[in-house]
Parts: C-alpha cells; structure tokens; sequence
C-alpha cells in the first residue's frame, strides 16, 4: 500500500474557499491511501477546517503542518513557529482529532533553532493531545534544507514516540537510505519529500530494492506524461499552457539534480553533495543535468511551444538549491 499526502493548504485560503487551494485536496484514483496537510495556526480555523474535511474530503487521514520554515508562514505563528507556542499547538490538536473521524497525524521539525531541539519532549505530549502519528524532518527551522538531516536525533524522537507510530524524514534519495535509517533508528516508516522531485522513480526503487539507471529518453517520457496531464488538468489555452510551464519549471529546478547512476563511482547518491563536472552519455541527458534557467525553458519548449515575450521565471521554493540557489533567475 502506498500512502501519499497532498502539497500543504492553508485553512484561511480553505475557508475563504480559493477554488486553487481545494484542488490541493484532490485525490487521484491512483492513490492508495490518501492524506492531506494543513497549515494554519488559528484554533478556531484549524478545527472549523477539520469539520469541512471530515464532510466533504475523501481522505484517510489529516496532517498538521508544524514544519514550514518559510518566513511568511513562520511570521503569521504557522508552520514551524508552533513548535514555540505549545498552548496554541494543543488547542489545534485536540479540536481537529475532535472534529475528525479520520486519524490526526503531525509533521513537525527538530525545532525551531539550531542548537535547541525540542521535538523529543513535544512528542509524548502529541500522543496525549490526540495524534496518531508523528513525522519529523531532521532539520530545524533555522537549518531549513542546509547540511544533512539529524537521524541519530530521530532515534531518540523515535524511542518518545512509542508506542505512537513514527516516521523519519530528511535526505532519502535511494532504497538503500530507506534500508539504513529503518534499521538503525527504529522508526516506524520513511517520508521521502525532496528525493521524489529529484528522481520520481525511487518509488519503484524502493519496492524494488535496487538502483534503476534510467535512460535520459524514458525521463523525457515521464515530462511528457507531467506535461499531458497539466494541459488536461489546465487546458490547451495561452493561459493553460503558461501555467503547465511554470509548474514544469519549478520540477525541472530539482529534477537536473539527479546523476545517473551509470556515471557514479560510488553507490548511493547523497542528495545534498554537489556534483563535479561531468559527461553525460547524450545531449538529452546533459541538458537535463543543467542547473541554469535557460535549458530548463528548452526543455519546457519541446513540450509546450515557444515562450511568450517578457518571461520570467524565478524558483518559488529554495528546497531546490543546495547551499544556494544556481542560475535561478531568468529573464526574456
């Protein structure tokens, strides 16, 4: 059984009813068992979004986003922020587990800061609150997606946890990260995040046990597939197909991250190492393995056409880069 979650929503734009962030809600029949996130920091929000999902969502179970770094969000006492303000974090827990007939589940970080990683002592309290499940990304706020995820820490959330279930999250690129960290901390299951923008196909991987050297035309393939069901989903109209670009742009932004196995000397990939300089095997494939802007939009114009004048785009999310954005910025 696979479980997948949906992109994180938020309860304001939820209530508001933004037709764009219900879609985040939508379950595909492909999906096994089906959950979605939700991001808010407002009680009374949070469990009044909890009643709509319990009423009209076709979901297995419900995540609270206690783990978004982005200013923003962090500002307004979302996301990471409640790691800080625990009186407001249970209130939302206890009111949501309340208003929903599904299981409640928490993603969460290490904490907010660096050297003070409070998600062990949260933990306990969770199950208390009413949760049914944990996950945590390796990571503090502060860190955000800088150096390697802490799993040696997710042991010791691992061992507060139970008998809560627990799943670790951070740096899975490979089936054998998934073998290592199981093995070794005692969690209960992996979130892979990033790995699946990277390299979609870790899936099969994964269930497979073993390393997949997929040619540069089968993923050509799986952008033609991302392209077909965008223009389904958006339309075939300037408008549809501007939007399926962007959206195409922002994966490419991870995809060029991957190396081919084939061209590796030592096995697993690591997903925050740096690659050297190096041949690909094809022009497709060395296109694909370009961080600038300017050959992701090459590519975007064997699927969808030529851009339009002015174009601009900038990657929304800085998960993509490794310390720092490359060439993330274009303008035509």
């Amino acid at each position: 059984v696979d479980i997948t979650c949906g992109e994180m929503a938020m309860s304001t734009n939820l209530l508001q009813g933004q037709s764009s962030e219900w879609a985040l809600l939508k379950r595909h029949s492909s999906e096994d068992f089906f959950g979605v996130q939700i991001c808010g920091s407002f009680p009374d929000s949070m469990t009044r979004c909890a009643q709509l999902l319990n009423q009209y969502a076709d979901v297995d179970f419900v995540d609270i986003n206690v783990g978004c770094p982005i200013d923003l969000v962090f500002q307004k006492g979302g996301g990471c922020a409640l790691m800080g303000r625990l009186t407001r974090f249970e209130t939302i827990v206890r009111g949501m587990s309340t208003a929903l007939d599904v299981p409640l589940t928490v993603k969460m970080r290490t904490g907010i800061h660096d050297r003070n990683f409070t998600a062990h002592k949260i933990i306990p309290q969770l199950r208390d609150w009413g949760a049914s499940l944990v996950t945590v990304h390796g990571r503090s706020r502060e860190q955000r997606y800088t150096r390697a995820a802490n799993w040696e820490y997710l042991s010791e959330c691992a061992r507060a946890a139970a008998p809560m279930p627990f799943y670790g999250n951070g740096d899975i690129l490979s089936y054998e990260d998934v073998l290592q960290h199981r093995q070794s901390t005692g969690v209960d299951g992996v979130m892979v995040a990033r790995g699946a923008l990277i390299k979609p196909w870790i899936f099969t991987e994964i269930k497979e046990q073993r390393h997949w050297d997929i040619s540069s035309t089968e993923r050509f393939s799986m952008l033609q597939d991302f392209t077909r069901f965008g223009l389904s989903h958006w339309g075939s109209d300037t408008q549809g197909v501007e939007t399926v670009r962007r959206f195409l742009l922002e994966w490419l932004s991870f995809l060029y991250r991957y190396i081919p196995i084939g061209l590796l000397e030592v096995l697993p990939q690591r997903i925050n190492e740096r690659p050297p300089l190096y041949y690909a095997r094809d022009d497709l494939e060395s296109l694909m393995a370009s961080g600038h802007c300017q050959d992701w939009i090459k590519l975007s114009e064997r699927l969808l056409g030529p851009i339009p004048d002015n174009f601009n785009f900038v990657p929304k999310h800085k998960a993509n880069s490794y310390s720092a954005p490359v060439s993330a910025t274009l303008s035509i």
